[in-house]
């Protein structure tokens, strides 16, 4: 008999051989059964927990392909997220606020997940506007991989002075005198940003715990039940997954993870699958938290970097017999791996590699593929196809744009990815953000772009012939994801027999307008038969989450996506002035920073790109 009926609801099963649906039971974690209310309510007894959905759109899990949950939520309660406010005006509000309750020395810092092409002013805030908002406390703001913008709090806080000497691969930039201004670029990489970003102060194993489940439970806001982790810089396995293998061991997990490990020593980079494939057998642990192999970093030397307002890096040679060293090794342990790869430039030659590696220890089904590839030729399309590879894409050209077109043109972007002619060669796609550093988390941001090819902004990049209908853009962020992680089997799909993960949504994603879509979010969420998250009338089902930790924390006053209209916006802070909390200090992980410092000692340690992803 059933644990849980949904029923008087509209299920998109995603089931060729059965649509769609009105009802749904689980057992045991798994879907018992699916078909009309009378069919279903017949596995029900007195223990069973049955909910009237009220009929609404009910749609299998999202599942991201490229996330990075396990960084992302040891820092989510540090984090003011910019990301869906409509107005210049709304964000520097709530920066202004949040300013008045951060006590010394912590910082309020927006990471990434917005662009300004996404205000209605189309600008960020100047230097003078952040220091006037902000004259005492540190305030660091980072937009896409081009820039930081830092007060002048912050930049005493790092002890960037006159007589600072530029970082490798980035400009500090400087007033006449020479003094740093505030703006820190990516000239051509992020290196600056994401070392001052790692200056700040950090949160406690506790607090980290609870930031964790928080970011958990905002992603499960938004329907998400599984996500693939693709590593990150300074992510060190296995002291940076303590915390998450803490969670899972508690079971307090409520999204399913299967994660990647990212090489994190340029030079070292075989020396770290060897060591890590000897502690890990491939695809080991359970359907709540399981490796995935390795990547989205193999060698640095392939990572083409991209930040649109730069030319496109060319890979160093060299790059070939490294990355052939690390992809036989991987491929004679059975790891499964995936790689960056922006430009069609360094696919070729990364697919030069994989090539000659197959022809001599034989992938054979082994699952592999390629992240981002947003300028991908039809060729090479078909040289992931004749490898069995697949091709993860993200929306952050729904971010970015506006500056590749820029760059490049109208006529380049049409197919930036070409997501069309990659599902017409059979390859496997699956969907996904690459949150939270550039884009959002949001997935309905990503199904936007897929389904209307525009930015946040409102530029359109794309014609029809590279625009999905949106059952099939649902497709590529639940079956098609679950590829990537050798789980189509068991998600993906409502089917009896798979896990019971689905969300119910606010509005009907098939139907609402192409502009209301970005704002759908999921009033219940159930992971593996539980329900994980509830709001409206379904909120009394979920559990109960402590407070986010600490007490001064921006998602205490704000949450995390903002998104809804202007008016929308507008109310949540208004809840957030009304419900205010007294300045207080729970964070006891207050690092302060020597200003000064051996800056070129810093910079020399740091010396590569692994914090960029």
């Amino acid at each position: 008999m059933a644990d849980m009926i949904v029923r008087n609801a509209r299920i998109t099963t995603l089931d060729r051989d059965n649509p769609s649906a009105t009802a749904l039971a689980v057992a045991g974690g798994n879907l018992l059964a699916i078909g009309d209310d009378a069919t279903v309510m017949a596995h029900a007894n007195a223990r069973t927990r049955i909910i009237d959905a009220g009929g609404r759109r009910l749609i299998p899990g999202l599942n991201d392909s490229h996330l990075h949950l396990i960084r992302g939520g040891l820092n989510y309660n540090l984090e003011l997220r910019w990301d869906g406010v409509r107005t210049l005006a709304d964000a520097m509000a709530m920066l202004k606020a949040q300013v008045a309750r951060t006590p010394a020395p912590q910082w309020v810092r927006v990471v990434g997940g917005f662009s300004e092409h996404q205000f209605a002013e189309k600008r960020l805030p100047t230097l003078q506007e952040l220091n006037e908002a902000a004259p005492e406390t540190p305030v660091f703001i980072l937009h896409l991989y081009d820039r930081a913008l830092l007060n002048r709090a912050a930049l005493r806080a790092v002890g960037y002075t006159k007589d600072s000497p530029e970082p490798l691969g980035g400009r500090i930039e400087r007033d006449p005198a020479g003094n740093p201004t505030g703006l820190l670029l990516a000239k051509p990489n992020a290196l600056i940003l994401y070392a001052t970003l790692a200056m700040g102060p950090k949160l406690p194993p506790e607090f980290q715990l609870n930031s964790t489940r928080h970011f958990m439970r905002e992603l499960n806001r938004l329907g998400i039940t599984s996500v693939i982790d693709a590593g990150g810089g300074f992510q060190n396995y296995p002291d940076d997954y303590e915390i998450i293998q803490k969670l899972h061991a508690d079971g307090e997990l409520t999204v399913r993870i299967a994660y990647n490990l990212f090489t994190q020593k340029k030079g070292g980079e075989l020396a770290d699958f060897d060591k890590w494939s000897r502690m890990l057998k491939p695809l080991q642990g359970d359907g709540m938290l399981r490796h995935n192999g390795a990547g989205e970093m193999l060698v640095f030397s392939a990572a083409d970097f991209e930040d649109f307002r730069e030319p496109r890096p060319e890979l160093p040679q060299g790059m070939e017999g490294e990355l052939e060293d690390v992809v036989r090794l991987l491929a004679q342990r059975r790891w499964p791996f995936r790689i960056h790869a922006t430009y069609d430039e360094s696919i070729s030659r990364v697919l030069d590699v994989y090539e000659k590696v197959n022809r001599e220890v034989p992938f054979d089904g082994l699952h592999w593929f390629i992240d981002h590839a947003e300028t991908i030729s039809e060729r090479n399309i078909e040289r992931v196809h004749a490898l069995r590879g697949g091709i993860a894409i993200q929306h952050r050209m729904a971010y970015q744009g506006e500056y590749f077109a820029e760059r490049y043109g109208s006529a380049a972007i049409r197919n930036t990815p070409p997501v069309r002619k990659m599902l017409e060669a059979g390859v496997p796609v699956g969907a996904g953000t690459d949150a939270t550093r550039v884009a959002s988390y949001n997935p309905w941001v990503a199904l936007y772009w897929m389904v209307t090819g525009r930015t946040v902004g409102g530029l359109s990049m794309y014609g029809d012939d590279n625009l999905l209908e949106r059952e099939d853009a649902l497709r590529l962020y639940t079956h098609g994801s679950a590829w990537f992680s050798h789980e189509q089997d068991r998600k993906g799909l409502l089917k009896v027999g798979k896990y019971a993960d689905f969300a119910l949504l606010s509005s009907d994603f098939l139907h609402v307008p192409e502009e209301a879509i970005k704002d759908i979010t999921s009033v219940l969420t159930v992971v593996g038969g539980k329900v994980v998250h509830g709001s409206d009338d379904f909120g009394p089902l979920a559990p109960a989450l402590p407070r986010p930790m600490p007490d001064w924390s921006p998602v205490n006053r704000f949450g995390g996506y903002q998104g809804g209209t202007q008016a929308q916006a507008r109310a949540v802070f208004a809840r957030a002035q009304r419900h205010s909390h007294a300045h207080g200090t729970s964070c006891h992980a207050a690092h302060a920073h020597s200003p000064g410092g051996a800056l070129r000692d810093f910079w020399g340690a740091l010396g590569c790109l692994c914090y960029a992803f």
